[in-house]
């Protein structure tokens, strides 16, 4: 029982970091809370469903048109919606959160209200110190590694990721040193909706669709995102598998798993009332991302 929840918490905590980043990117960079995160990550789950089993493509062109494909659909989003008022926090929000409901109701119209699931991409499974763990548990620990260090890699030693630190410094300096800051901005977006893909891509065999599942996966991604310090990446991760680790907890203990998210809410609070910023809250504007 312990050993599978062990294996449940990193799945579940690599997924939540995916998520996480990409809400802390966007923010890092453009100082914008894209309410609407989650529902890219829903609408690429069902992306991924409708070219895999309603039209039966193979998982490899099915993957990259719903990572490519959330991507750019993240990209016009920003671009026509949110690059027009993203001066105005309380536009953003507004707007984000009425994305988020256009996109649900348009997947209740082209799906239906049925709770849907994809086929793992590597079916089978493996006994690994005498747990059974399904073969898609370990891809997604495998491919949130390796994405996390093509994103690190990104950041430290691309020009892009220079241009995206250097705009989360401070954009006046950066439009000054030639930085295209609204270019920088678009490709974040575009950045964080793919992370929000592959998160999609990685988890649709495990999760059961369905519509409105991106409010539940949006107060935990808020949850984790605010517990590690707005905008740190690295605190978004540590706080991922921090709140992964509590829903195991609380569901090992056999307490009823309608209190989950009051647990995982509780955790923030007593992290926040500690570190009022998060575990790395941003103190000085040069330590974002």
């Amino acid at each position: 029982m312990v050993e599978l929840a062990i294996v449940q918490t990193l799945v579940n905590g690599s997924v939540y970091a995916l998520l996480a980043l990409g809400l802390s990117l966007i923010f890092g960079v453009g100082r914008l809370i894209n309410m609407a995160h989650t529902a890219f990550f829903v609408v690429a789950a069902y992306i991924l469903y409708y070219f895999t089993r309603q039209l039966g493509w193979g998982a490899i062109p099915s993957i990259a048109i719903t990572v490519v494909g959330t991507a750019i659909l993240g990209a016009l989003c920003y671009h026509f919606l949110i690059n027009r008022v993203r001066q105005h926090q309380q536009a953003v929000l507004l707007i984000t959160v009425a994305l988020a409901m256009a996109f649900q109701e348009l997947l209740y119209i082209g799906f239906g209200s049925f709770y849907l699931s994809v086929d793992p991409l590597i079916p089978g499974t493996m006994v690994i110190l005498g747990v059974i763990v399904p073969r898609q548990y370990l891809l997604v620990i495998a491919a949130v590694a390796a994405v996390l260090i093509i994103l690190w890699l990104l950041l430290s030693r691309t020009k892009l990721g220079i241009s995206i630190r250097t705009v989360a410094n401070d954009p006046e300096i950066a439009n000054v040193l030639g930085v295209n800051v609204p270019r920088t901005l678009l490709t974040t977006m575009s950045i964080a909706t793919g992370l929000a893909a592959v998160a999609a891509v990685l988890v649709a065999p495990i999760w059961i669709l369905y519509p409105p599942m991106w409010m539940h996966a949006l107060t935990i991604i808020l949850v984790i995102v605010v517990l590690g310090g707005l905008g740190s990446i690295k605190g978004s991760i540590i706080g991922a598998f921090i709140i992964a680790l509590v829903e195991q907890v609380v569901l090992i203990s056999g307490i009823s798993t309608h209190l989950v998210t009051t647990f995982v809410l509780l955790a923030m609070v007593v992290v926040l009332v500690v570190r009022p910023g998060g575990l790395f809250g941003i103190v000085l504007e040069e330590e974002r991302l």
